[in-house]
């Protein structure tokens, strides 16, 4: 573990600084922290109003409290046009394009006030509401008559086979609504739960499972079988972003058969030029045996608590993470939530499972013990990173200066953080159960994952990056000034703002922009 600042509990003193007159922790939003307003495309609010709950100023890497704010920190988007000073800046029509490209950063509010329309008038032109998300490469209509609002016909039933490939903010209740279908049938017909993840790319069957398709008569069988032919096998060079099931899904092949085919597993990692096989080996199928096995006992079940991870969950029940995500129809990108019952698979009887590793991190650091439940969670999270095969510190400095410019925000800003928390070292895990590179709870990966608009995975080294960076780019965003935006990442950006930045913040503060000019 570097030398940094490590993360306290939600109540407690901070650890004392040398000279420094002892104080009592408050709630601080930090990297752990949750969004405190949720921005719609014509929402604004003020920088202060967009931090996330305070926690202790040593707590940086703890998920935030329930925060409530004061009701003028948000303005209605009713009132946007009255908030706004008008500009006597006379746009002929001629200048208002026919039809704009969304960049990164914009919101429907702005693009209208650039080329002088209404808020109002572009939602409608578009068949927008003020909740609807839009993303960079979307062409919108900002001239023209809106469409006439004649009711839908009710839609006809998809035929048999009818499939929808996810695009880029979609939702399985939206993707069913919009095709006339049942969520219910969605989710039998893909195999899904309402807590499973899709992704861009992948394809979802939009006709109903309870369908069961026409016997098919079986041809006689030959008098002598030809041995089948060798598949052909195909290759991919994995680019950066990829994901296994994103391969998958892009090439029409199951996941499982290109786990197989690469002898990989849910949790291994891809990097950038790896080759990877897009055809399983095919096998020959082993005869039943003419006993029946036992029956197995019934499987026992585990309740998710706040905080809970599946790694943790699994290393805690002395189970496999890739048995638990069997089990469970689940993968690692799954959500689970407090109160989700799992299912425990059985454990292998000829051998007493390992114990949960309860040394790898320590519980006490900078003179606080942290709570044995979440140094049990960082000890299995520890566990399963080494167990992975993770990126040369190299290897992921390149990784982050990458991920920071493809997300607007400076390379060296980005990599002065990963420096300081954790030395490029995506194996790094703190006692308050902070992960990898970034050093970001799970809880503030869930953050990060709202931010970015899909699951994060903190075991994954390019997820991890995106996370932290997300998180970056949300401080410098909603913050008065750089100083305050790094402060904001160790201390926590409503303590910052309320009661100024503590001793130790100015030397984090100070250590960062030492960082980021060796790093231009």
């Amino acid at each position: 573990m570097t030398a940094q600042r490590s993360n306290a509990p939600l109540n407690g003193n901070r650890r004392k600084v040398a000279g420094a007159r002892p104080r009592g922790l408050n709630v601080a939003v930090t990297t752990a922290a949750l969004p405190a307003v949720i921005l719609s495309s014509v929402a604004l609010a003020q920088p202060a109003s967009a931090a996330p709950a305070p926690q202790t100023s040593s707590a940086r890497h703890f998920a935030a409290a329930a925060v409530t704010l004061p009701s003028r920190a948000v303005v209605p988007a009713a009132l946007v046009a009255g908030q706004v000073p008008a500009r006597n800046i006379a746009i002929s029509a001629q200048t208002v394009p026919s039809e704009y490209t969304i960049k990164p950063g914009d919101t429907i509010g702005a693009i209208a006030k650039r080329y002088g329309l209404s808020t109002d008038a572009v939602l409608k032109l578009n068949g927008m509401t003020t909740r609807t998300i839009i993303y960079p490469g979307r062409k919108i209509r900002l001239t023209g008559s809106a469409p006439a609002a004649t009711p839908a016909p009710a839609p006809a039933a998809p035929s048999s086979g009818t499939t929808y490939v996810v695009k880029p903010g979609d939702t399985l209740g939206a993707i069913a609504a919009r095709n006339g279908v049942s969520l219910q049938s969605v989710l039998t017909a893909n195999n899904l739960s309402l807590t499973s993840t899709i992704y861009p790319g992948q394809k979802i069957r939009l006709s109903g499972a309870s369908q069961a398709p026409a016997p098919v008569k079986p041809a006689p069988a030959p008098v002598k079988p030809a041995p089948a032919p060798a598949p052909a096998v195909s290759t991919y060079t994995v680019k950066a972003g990829d994901t296994l099931g994103a391969i998958a899904a892009r090439n029409g092949v199951s996941l499982q058969s290109l786990l197989t085919a690469n002898n990989l597993s849910l949790t291994s990692t891809i990097y950038p030029g790896q080759t990877l096989k897009l055809t399983a080996v095919t096998t020959q199928p082993t005869p039943p045996k003419a006993t029946q096995p036992a029956p197995a006992p019934a499987p026992a079940s585990y309740t998710v608590k706040a905080g809970d991870t599946l790694g943790a969950i699994a290393s805690r029940n002395g189970v496999s993470l890739s048995a638990l995500l069997a089990a469970n129809r689940m993968t690692t990108a799954t959500v689970i939530y407090p109160g989700q019952k799992l299912i425990l698979p059985g454990k292998d009887t000829t051998a007493a499972p390992a114990p949960a590793p309860s040394d790898l991190v320590p519980s006490t650091f900078l003179g606080y013990t942290y709570p044995d439940r979440v140094v049990a969670d960082a000890n299995a999270n520890k566990a399963l990173l080494n167990s992975l095969p993770a990126p040369s510190p190299a290897e992921m400095k390149q990784i982050v200066a990458d991920t920071a410019r493809s997300m607007g925000v400076d390379p060296s800003l980005a990599l002065a953080f990963a420096h300081q928390e954790s030395g490029f070292n995506q194996r790094a895990v703190s006692p308050a159960n902070a992960i990898g590179t970034m050093q970001v709870i799970p809880s503030s990966g869930e953050w990060a994952s709202d931010l970015v608009g899909r699951k994060l995975n903190l075991l994954d080294p390019y997820d991890n990056a995106t996370a932290g960076i997300a998180i970056i780019r949300s401080l410098v965003r909603t913050s008065p000034s750089l100083d305050i935006a790094i402060a904001s990442y160790y201390q926590g950006q409503y303590s910052v703002q309320t009661r100024g930045m503590f001793e130790d913040t100015k030397q984090y503060v100070a250590s960062i922009k030492a960082h980021q000019k060796n790093f231009r």
